[in-house]
């Protein structure tokens, strides 16, 4: 047997609590009585009362309760079993977390920004796994491919631009670690999002876009910022800002999106580029796009799916109210009683 909401079951610990009470409470209205009248007395101003049906009523009153805590937990049994088809990409979503991507020239910031983006692509998702890589000077897997779309979610608000020590931002590494993250034994349903503001500080990206081609991996990029720029805040422990972002020289760094490095690294690899908006619509054209791509079968599963059975636990708690409403305690009269 099974329980569907086995948590109920905790208030079987108050049945024989209630059981208790009541055997007390009858007992203690006895007592009461002979404490108000002579025993001789009590007796035959009881002697019409039967004590069975009085302890039966008891019994009842806590059949109907455990009954019906039984049928609050929902019993299940007789189980069927299913074949369960996902069938689905693998796309892994790659985040900018460089500190030019603390720039307000988008509001918030355009990290945040870029988080909410990947917020609204998991939402949309059916069926597809998803994973998570962050770069900035270099890249790691913060979440390996899953259908956990609620893991990626508490990974994703764990991100910030000190997710990654080595200062720098590099898509080349970006492109390599996400490439490594997907199956090798595969050549299609790869998919890459990356999310940055295109400045590549690191250089050598074309043989990591050669490599991710090579391996299936097809390339969309979503720019983040705009080409007018903005300066890099550099924020407190408070919030504060206290500077901007300086080059070496003292000047004050401008960080501008850059749209054509983005889309050349898209095209080449047969994807697209596209620049976030703050209404999203580039996230219902990328995914209608990527949705129309060949999917494969994920995962193939046997569930098991009990049948509820908490009607009989119900059924039996309605008929010990309607026994213990209809019994009465009194008496059943003697036969010569009857007779007479």
């Amino acid at each position: 047997m099974h329980f569907a909401r086995p948590e109920y079951l905790n208030l079987l610990w108050a049945v024989p609590a209630l059981a208790a009470f009541l055997t007390w409470r009858m007992r203690e209205r006895r007592r009461r009585l002979e404490r108000l009248v002579s025993p001789v007395l009590a007796g035959a101003l009881t002697a019409g009362v039967s004590r069975r049906k009085a302890i039966a009523r008891v019994a009842l009153v806590v059949g109907f309760c455990a009954a019906s805590v039984l049928a609050l937990a929902r019993p299940q049994w007789g189980a069927r079993v299913e074949l369960v088809r996902r069938r689905g990409l693998d796309i892994i979503v790659a985040l900018d977390t460089s500190h030019s991507m603390n720039a307000e020239d988008v509001q918030p910031s355009r990290l945040e920004m870029a988080k909410g983006e990947i917020r609204s692509l998991v939402r949309k998702l059916r069926g597809d796994r998803i994973g998570l890589v962050t770069f900035a000077g270099t890249a790691l897997v913060a979440c390996p491919l899953t259908l956990d779309y609620g893991a990626v979610e508490l990974f994703l608000d764990a991100i910030d631009t000190s997710a990654i020590p080595e200062p720098g931002t590099s898509l080349a590494a970006a492109i390599e670690t996400a490439t490594s993250a997907f199956s090798s034994k595969e050549r299609k349903y790869k998919v890459l999002v990356i999310l940055t503001d295109g400045e590549d500080l690191e250089g050598a990206i074309d043989a990591a876009v050669r490599s991710a081609r090579e391996a299936g991996v097809l390339i969309y990029t979503i720019g983040i910022g705009t080409p007018e720029g903005r300066p890099v805040p550099v924020r407190d422990e408070k919030g504060s800002v206290v500077e901007y972002l300086k080059d070496p020289n003292g000047q004050v760094v401008i960080s501008r999106l850059d749209e054509r490095s983005l889309a050349r690294v898209a095209g080449d690899t047969g994807g697209r580029y596209y620049r976030a908006s703050t209404a999203g619509g580039e996230l219902d054209e990328l995914y209608g796009e990527v949705s129309r791509l060949d999917k494969k079968e994920l995962e193939s599963r046997l569930y098991q799916n009990y049948e509820d059975r908490f009607q009989y636990p119900l059924a039996l708690a309605i008929a010990c109210l309607a026994i213990e409403a209809w019994l009465s305690e009194r008496r059943a009269p003697r036969r010569s009683q009857r007779n007479a």
